[in-house]
This record gives C-alpha cells, structure tokens and sequence, in this order.
C-alpha cells in the first residue's frame, strides 16, 4: 500500500502546473514547487506564451493552441480571469502542459525560455471605433509586454496581434532597439485574419473550397492598407471590375462586417484565433526546419520606402528567412498601394512616436 507522502507527491505532480491556491499546501508537504513541476505525458516541443489569454481572442487561441501537437509548453498570462481559464484548458487530453500566470507581478514569470510570445492583449473594437481609436490603450499595454519580452525572453519570435497593428509593431520595434535586442526577423504583425477572409471570400465567387484558395495580402492591417492582390490569386482565375471592388471592399471591411452584426458584443474573436493559430503554426514549422513555409505578415521591410509592410514571407529558424517582393501589379492593385502607403505611413510614425516619447 502506497505512503500517504506518496500519493500526496504523486497529485502534485500531476496538478502543480495549474497553481491553483489550494495546491499550495500540497507543495509544502512533499516538497514540490510549482514552477520545476511537469505533468507527465507532456510532449515534446515548444514553449509557447500566449499573452492577453483570458480576453475574447485569448481563450479560443490558448484552446487551439493546446491543441497544436508541436507545443509542449502553453505559458496563459493576463491581468484577470488566468486560473480559471488555464484550470478549463488544462483539462483537455492534448500532449501540451498549461500553466497560468495573474498580474503584472508575474509577466516575467510567465516569458522565461520562451519559444514563441503571441500577443492578443488589449481591448477590443466596439461599433464605431476604427483600430486608431484603440491605440491609447492598446500602445501602452504592448510597450508593457514587449519590455517584458526584452528581458526575459529576448531570442523568441513574437506575433503581435493587439491593433492597431500598424502602429503596435513598430511601437515592439523601438522598445526591443532600446533594450538593445531587437532582430527584426522575429517580430512579425499577424495580418493572417485577412488572408483567411480574402480565401474565403474569394472560393464564394468562385465556388471552390477556400482551402484550395490562396490569395496574397499586403500593406497593413486596418481599412485601405489592406490590399488584396487578387491578380495573384491561386488557383489563377480573373475577375470583372465589379468583382474585384466588392471583393476587395468586403476584405477590407471583414472587421466592421463583424462588428456591427455582433452590435456591441464584441469583434472579430473567433476567426481571429483560428487566423493566430494558423499564423502560431506557420512560425513553430519554421522553428521546427520544415521547408516552404510563407505566410504574409506585417514585418520590418525595404519592398516599398516604408519601414514597415506586410507581404508574403518564408518562415524558418531564425523567424523571417526571406521576404518577397510584390510581384506584378494590375492598374487597380498600384493604386491600391498607394493609397494603402500613405495611410500606413502615418500609423507607423504614430506607434514611433509614442515608443520614443
């Protein structure tokens, strides 16, 4: 028959890494801390922050990154409502441990010996507001976040997710340069969301399986910098004039379209999560060494004369390996661009100014 210290050490083994307060007690008994404690089965992998995890994006993409079979840590950090989420999550039968992390206390906690910081942190859009109305808020909690990142888990690629993401990136961008660890192939702006939308939106016209569809998307993430390049679509197919401005208007838009249908319950969160995960999946196949992952993303760029664009990037061990250029460019498209360029130009300037204020 088994000790009582033996049962005790083997359920704190088992429980440890959900840090419920209960469990301290059980701690102090055997000897076990929280933070050496792995349950068994935990498979290998990468250590994977997921930070802003309780809010409406975060809980969706900590589900489905517990899911991803190349993650073997899941680190669920937030300023409220961590343990209970990260108590729900760890409960699912998937090889990947979850650990939760509450307050600001415990952010540095939370991104030691990270692989991968996914940041959906921040408040949400609401009817009315564009992603500039958010920058207020949303600025400060990333410049929080990222100085964070500087110093506990410098080498990791991050995905930054909190909007407005043309503005946000380049705020990480100036916080990693001051902290003097800044290697702009792994801070990527996760425009993912509009290459799902402009997939699925194109296979409706078309009447194909939206898997089966790739359409490139570059510029930024907000409004008229989202530029669909529907001349370049996979498989090649053409489209009338009135096609590709409803086409493009509807990509443009998928954000509000959300919005307003959810009237003041919330945006776009749940194909938000599946686009993070998708994006999350990408980099953790690059890290891994697969060959001919790209994906489109809004990162530090010399394509057009602004420090910043997304466009199609190839994914590898070292985060971004290579970054494409446009390729060929209809009449529509170029003036697309254009005005695409001037608008991002002054996001970018404005998540600049406040990084170095």
């Amino acid at each position: 028959m088994e000790s009582g210290a033996s049962v005790k050490q083997r359920i704190a083994r088992i429980s440890a890494h959900l840090n419920p307060p209960a469990i301290s007690q059980v701690e102090g008994s055997c000897g076990l801390r929280t933070g050496n404690c792995r349950a068994k089965g935990g498979s290998p992998g990468f250590k994977v922050a997921i930070l802003g995890a309780a809010g409406g994006i975060g809980q969706p993409l900590a589900m489905l990154m517990k899911m991803n079979p190349l993650v073997s840590v899941l680190h669920l950090y937030d300023v409220v409502n961590t343990p209970g989420v990260t108590a729900d999550i760890s409960h699912m039968d998937t090889g990947a441990v979850v650990r939760g992390f509450l307050g600001k206390e415990q952010l540095e906690d939370a991104l030691i010996g990270m692989d991968l910081v996914i940041i959906p942190a921040g408040v949400p859009r609401k009817p009315g507001m564009t992603r500039d109305d958010l920058f207020n808020i949303n600025a400060g909690i990333v410049k929080t976040l990222c100085e964070g990142i500087s110093k506990c888990c410098p080498k990791a690629i991050v995905n930054l997710i909190s909007n407005p993401v043309n503005s946000t990136v380049p705020i990480a961008a100036e916080v990693f340069k001051k902290a003097g660890i800044y290697d702009p192939r792994k801070l990527l702006g996760v425009t993912m969301l509009d290459v799902v939308r402009a997939n699925t939106f194109v296979a409706e016209v078309l009447g194909l399986d939206p898997r089966e569809v790739d359409v490139p998307v570059v510029g930024g993430h907000a409004g008229a910098t989202i530029l669909p390049l529907l001349s370049q679509v996979k498989p090649p197919c053409s489209f009338t004039v009135e096609e590709t401005e409803h086409l493009t208007s509807r990509i443009q838009n998928g954000g509000t379209e959300v919005v307003e249908a959810k009237a003041g319950a919330g945006s776009a969160t749940l194909s938000m999560a599946y686009a993070a995960v998708k994006f999350a999946d990408a980099c953790l196949r690059g890290l891994r060494g697969d060959a001919g992952v790209v994906e489109c993303a809004f990162v530090s760029s010399q394509v057009t004369e602004l420090p910043f664009f997304a466009t199609r990037v190839r994914l590898g061990r070292n985060g971004i390996e290579e970054i494409y250029p446009l390729g060929p460019l209809n009449e529509y498209e170029r003036a697309g661009l254009e005005k695409a360029k001037k608008e991002l130009a002054g996001s970018i300037e404005k998540g600049i100014s406040f990084a170095t204020k």
